[in-house]
């Protein structure tokens, strides 16, 4: 449909409406974003009154039309355009912003109609971008994705990425709706109203723009109509007034973030309460045929290494992949341009139609993996461990938003080597141990890898899986299992005097000090903690009991990693021993791998040292 079949009188009074319902919502609250709803609601009636297809009665319908709010805080003119769908009271909008509500200050997918958390700036267009991939690229279908941006997170690069990205892949599907109402919460944007700039720079990138008065319906028809028939992604940049319609704080500096001052008066001007319905063209309903319902993969056979060959697990982890995208048809793999070390080389050479490639654009790799997630897809997402700090944001808002996701990092700790400290992610455990739900495995072989790999697949929530760079000794047969949230005993008996506890790289360190110390007379058990989180508490709390002495060693600073996920599986046990955490405390420099977890006093020699310092500590 378009406006040119509705009513204008109609029109122009459900953008009052929106107005009224959106003045109403932040004044039952005392806060909200009102402001910021006004200016962009005349470019929301022309969307929801002829423009959006979408069965608000089906939100799974596959067919469904998207609409992200990418400026999140301007939740009172969503509310209200659920309200005039009929999808919400207008009731409620009396609970905007209370306790218990679903009806929060930034959307979420609390309410079955918003797709994922928005209103941490500059996030809904790249996500909006992964929607509209999965949509032409795998999923094959002809929905749309709307996604309302505000001109003052075109400031933040996660922006121009997606702009970048989306003109690459020609996502036609693809519209930004850009409300350029000229003020920030701080007061004006860089380049105010000037739309003409955001053009020429959104157009560089492949977009076809277009400039409207955001306030003028016919031109919003025109742009959107426009936007359909396009083949490229459209940019509509709308001029709006910030506070459109309310003459207190129309285009005002330091009205951003309040209710309005008398919310009574504001109603009033408005033209007064209304109850306008839309009858949202419905798409016809679509039975869904992605590949995920398909199945999980019981037909997957998994690489097997052979004990005592070494074999990096990075290796292990892309042939696990690559194995897995003949099982697991809905699994699509994303990369940061570093496919030819993270491995997911593998994938693409045997799937490359379910391969994604999206440059050293970390923050877009981040929000197309969510994006895929939204359409039912399975993403598994790699690059470097350092370099998850970049899409930090990203994944923390994916963990808001019950996303579940992939992750994987390579070339983590100083074990990497000579390419120094830029390279090695040392605070990736701790990041992702402290995100909403997350899952954390770190596998010390290639068979604990290839085993994991195809656990966190089927796994929910956020998951992420570091990886080592350099061979190492393939410890386990391939008939071991290794359920998420366990762990390994790998050496251990009735008279253990101390229990040495680490994942990854370290465990191979471990299981060599523990020999030494064998010669010495100290009988070291050995844990492979490569369940980071959910951690094996039942199984750290016996070891303690039985030596009463903890050493934990890992490739990582000592804040927030292994270490510390052991002593959060102690609090409040019965029996506390003694605990000595090795860690990387000193900013590393270029060496060799050896040279590297010696100097970082993690290696093997290290913890023989250790050892015998917390025995001497503890009699």
């Amino acid at each position: 449909m378009s406006v040119a079949t509705v009513d204008h009188d109609m029109l122009s009074a459900l953008s009052r409406q929106l107005r009224v319902d959106a003045v109403r919502a932040a004044d039952y609250a005392g806060s909200g974003h009102p402001t910021s709803s006004l200016s962009a609601a005349d470019l929301m009636a022309v969307l929801l009154a002829g423009h959006l297809s979408y069965d608000f009665e089906a939100t799974q319908n596959p067919a469904n039309d998207h609409l992200l709010f990418s400026k999140g805080h301007a939740t009172p003119l969503l509310y209200a355009m659920y309200v005039a769908a009929g999808a919400v009271s207008s009731e409620e909008l009396r609970w905007y912003r209370s306790s218990g509500s679903r009806l929060q200050g930034h959307p979420t997918p609390a309410l079955p109609w918003v797709d994922v958390a928005t209103g941490s700036l500059g996030q809904g267009l790249g996500i909006g971008a992964g929607i509209a991939l999965a949509g032409l690229r795998f999923d094959r279908r002809d929905f749309r994705v709307w996604v309302l941006c505000g001109d003052g997170e075109l400031a933040e690069g996660s922006m121009w990425e997606a702009f970048e990205f989306a003109g690459h892949e020609r996502l036609r599907n693809l519209t930004a709706i850009v409300d350029v109402n000229r003020l920030g919460q701080r007061g004006p944007t860089r380049h105010g109203w000037d739309t003409a700039a955001y053009a020429r720079r959104i157009a560089a990138f492949g977009w076809h723009t277009v400039e409207i008065d955001g306030h003028d319906v016919d031109q919003i028809d025109a742009a959107y109509a426009e936007a359909a028939e396009s083949d490229r992604p459209t940019a509509v940049l709308a001029r709006t007034r910030k506070g459109k319609g309310v003459r207190a704080v129309e285009d005002a500096e330091g009205a951003h973030g309040k209710p309005v001052p008398d919310a009574e008066t504001a109603i009033a001007e408005l033209g007064g309460r209304s109850a306008i319905r839309v009858d949202v063209a419905a798409p016809e309903y679509e039975q869904p045929t992605r590949p995920a319902d398909a199945g999980t993969g019981s037909n997957l056979a998994i690489p097997v290494y052979e004990q005592g060959h070494d074999v990096s697990t990075r290796t292990a982890f892309g042939q696990a992949l690559a194995a897995m995208g003949h099982a697991r048809p809905d699994l699509v793999v994303l990369d940061g341009e570093v496919s030819d070390s993270t491995r997911t080389s593998y994938f693409e050479a045997e799937h490359p139609d379910r391969f994604v490639e999206c440059y050293i654009a970390e923050q877009q790799l981040a929000a197309t993996a969510v994006g895929l997630a939204v359409r039912g897809w399975t993403p598994f997402a790699a690059t470097f461990a350092a370099f998850w700090s970049r899409a930090y944001d990203f994944v923390r808002m994916a963990a808001v938003s019950g996303v579940g996701l992939c992750l994987v990092g390579s070339h983590a700790g100083v074990s990497i080597g000579a390419d120094g400290p830029s390279q090695m992610g040392l605070e990736d455990l701790a990041a992702f141990r402290a995100l909403w739900r997350s899952t954390v495995l770190y596998p010390c072989d290639a068979n604990s890898t290839a085993h994991l790999t195809a656990a966190m697949s089927e796994h929910p929530g956020l998951r992420y899986l570091r990886t080592t760079r350099g061979e190492v000794p393939v410890v386990y047969g391939p008939e071991e299992t290794f359920p998420i949230g366990g762990s390994k005993v790998l050496r251990s008996s009735a008279a253990d005097d101390v229990t040495i506890v680490a994942a990854g790289i370290t465990v191979h360190e471990a299981l060599r000090a523990a020999e030494l110390l064998d010669d010495e007379g100290v009988r070291a058990r050995v844990v492979d903690l490569y369940s980071v989180k959910p951690v094996d508490v039942a199984t750290l709390r016996q070891a303690a009991a039985d030596t009463g002495r903890l050493v934990t060693v890992e490739d990582h600073w000592p804040q927030g990693g292994l270490g510390d996920a052991v002593l959060d599986a102690l609090t409040g046990s019965t029996v506390m021993p003694a605990v000595l955490k090795l860690a990387v405390l000193a900013l590393p420099g270029s060496a060799t791998p050896a040279e590297q977890l010696c100097h970082a006093g993690i290696d093997a020699d290290s913890v023989v040292d250790a050892v015998r310092d917390l025995m001497s500590e503890s009699g």
